[in-house]
């Protein structure tokens, strides 16, 4: 049996690739936007200072690199949060496990009748979210769902706690299309910093689950860290290189790419991630000139006015009408959401500003009557 090869990142690296991150120059930015194939190094120009200040061009060239691929579309999914039960520590979570709020589990029942909600909205793509439980969110209870929930939706995600590769290929076969991994990030020192006790201080073992996805055959895998936490200039190029190094391996996996801020939560609610609105376009417009093929998505956290302006121009997907606490689209929510929401507009709201943007929502892009390959 082959061994799957293996993504690591040291302290040297990380503290390395910091020290060069405000280096480039202005011809530096000039080159990189002039290249037919960015690389690295022009990656890290244009996630640089100096290339603020041509803004612009960068967020009219990665808008023409994404509708040149996807046209003026974007597609609409949903987090449908199934617990916040969560054994891990992490200093920026509201689901953290010394967080003082009410925790629930939704059954299968209750995870239908958020899913019928849900689709009342108009929408049939589901990210099923829960907190990091092993022993009362594990496999087992995610099988249980996916297998409840594959016949009512049009496309299945997950984001959840890292798991084996047998247990992403039961996943996949139960219905799963797509899982959602954010390392958070990738310096060594600031990971063990915010995560002190649990299955997620283990940043190894988290490094690894992307190639544990993609080994799994799932067709579809999201990757992202959480602004704030680190050097946000180095924790996108070590991303970048991340998705290329399991782009080498798994050619055939569709990557999509998620870069949330931190916000404030239950237990920390002044928190910020010091990253501006003006830093954020420019390192989703550096991403996806660098990576064209890269479907970028963005999140509630974001307010309705820069959202507006992602979702017409660089976004490929977004979730819209979100609730962060299970049952809270059934219910008055009986429990904390993980983290604050900026954007609270329904679906239909969305929708109506991407057509009067002349851009097309998409409510689904795969109809469950067709089939649905599980090899």
């Amino acid at each position: 049996m082959l061994q799957r090869p293996i993504f690591r990142i040291d302290q040297a690296q990380f503290d390395r690739l910091q020290r060069q991150s405000c280096a480039p120059d202005r011809q530096a930015v000039l080159q990189a936007l002039s290249s037919a194939k960015p690389d690295f190094t022009d990656l890290q120009a244009l996630l640089s200072p100096a290339a603020a200040e041509f803004l612009p061009q960068m967020l009219a060239r990665a808008t023409q690199l994404k509708r040149q691929r996807s046209g003026l579309t974007l597609s609409l999914f949903a987090p449908l949060y199934l617990s916040n039960l969560c054994s891990n520590e992490c200093s920026y979570c509201g689901f953290s496990r010394s967080v003082a709020v009410k925790r629930r589990i939704l059954t299968v029942d209750e995870a239908l009748q958020e899913t019928a909600a849900i689709q009342a909205l108009g929408i049939s793509q589901l990210l099923l979210v829960t907190g990091e439980h092993e022993r009362k969110a594990g496999v087992d209870y995610l099988l249980a769902m996916t297998q409840a929930l594959r016949p009512q939706v049009a496309k299945l995600m997950l984001e959840s706690q890292p798991l084996a590769v047998r247990d992403y290929q039961q996943l996949r076969v139960a219905g799963i299309d797509a899982v959602m991994l954010y390392q958070e990030t990738y310096d060594p020192q600031s990971y063990a910093r915010h995560h002190t006790f649990g299955a997620k201080a283990d940043m190894a073992y988290r490094l690894d689950a992307p190639a544990r996805v993609a080994a799994a055959g799932i067709a579809q895998l999201g990757m992202g860290v959480l602004l704030g936490l680190a050097d946000w200039r180095t924790d996108v190029l070590l991303l970048a290189q991340h998705l290329r190094f399991l782009q080498q391996h798994w050619y055939q996996l569709a990557f999509t790419v998620a870069l949330p801020r931190l916000k404030p939560c239950a237990g920390q609610s002044t928190q910020q991630s010091g990253v501006s609105d003006r830093d954020y376009l420019q390192l989703l417009c550096a991403l996806k000139i660098f990576a064209p093929e890269l479907s970028l998505s963005v999140s509630t956290r974001d307010s309705p006015q820069l959202r507006d302006l992602l979702l017409t121009s660089i976004a490929c997907s977004a979730s819209a009408g979100s609730k962060t606490q299970p049952g809270g689209y059934t219910v008055a929510p009986q429990s904390l959401a993980q983290f604050s929401i900026d954007d609270e507009r329904s679906p239909a709201e969305i929708a109506a500003m991407l057509r009067r943007s002349g851009i097309q929502p998409v409510w689904q892009d795969w109809h469950p009557l067709l089939g649905r390959s599980s090899v």
